[in-house]
């Protein structure tokens, strides 16, 4: 079986991401999303193991130092990380694999993977990106402050990645990240691969 793809995504609180890939998740087969693990508290929703790995600060230390993450970061006052072993039991079985993480983790994962796709996700304007934090109705105006400051921070980094979407139109930026996972699966290495028996008996 030939592995799948890991694809990283990445975007500004507030651009869209999590939405384009829980959308993702569900047009396309055989791609699944790598859970984190956090040491921040879940909010409203969210379910332990299928959004995050909610952990205390001492069981992500004790991790960190077991080098069982391939990256982790400390995002405002938080911790995140990537479990090696989550990600690569899902390549090996063949799985094109997501990872939701910032540019710090990316840089991470480019290193130790540097056949990985890097994907990263832009709000239309500096405007709507304010008008979307402030719609969560999550956060005061300190932490949408604060926030707005680490957006602007990470969209720095774009030159990074692979490839850049907006997301303006939700369906037309569900569309492009689409297109790019297919046409990776459409590759010769990997086409050749699962179509084996069709080559053997065009070729016969």
């Amino acid at each position: 079986m030939k592995n799948g793809n890991l694809y990283i995504i990445s975007a500004p609180s507030g651009a869209g991401k999590t939405s384009l890939v829980k959308k993702l998740i569900s047009k396309l087969d055989n791609l699944v999303v790598s859970v984190s693990h956090t040491t921040r508290l879940p909010r409203e929703g969210e379910v332990d193991g299928k959004d995050y790995f909610f952990v205390d600060v001492e069981t992500f230390s004790t991790m960190q130092k077991e080098n069982a993450f391939l990256e982790s970061a400390q995002v405002f006052d938080n911790y995140y990380g990537t479990a090696q072993k989550t990600v690569e039991d899902n390549l090996a079985k063949g799985h094109d694999v997501i990872l939701e993480i910032d540019w710090q983790g990316a840089q991470q994962i480019r290193l130790l993977i540097p056949g990985c796709i890097s994907i990263f996700v832009l709000p239309p304007s500096i405007e709507i990106l304010r008008q979307r934090l402030e719609r969560r109705a999550k956060d005061d105006a300190e932490v949408i402050e604060s926030r707005m400051n680490q957006a602007i921070a990470e969209m720095l980094h774009y030159s990074e990645f692979d490839y850049l979407i907006v997301n303006d139109d939700f369906d037309l930026a569900l569309s492009s990240i689409k297109s790019i996972v297919v046409t990776n699966r459409l590759k010769q290495e990997r086409q050749a691969h699962s179509l084996q028996p069709l080559l053997l008996n065009l070729m016969a």
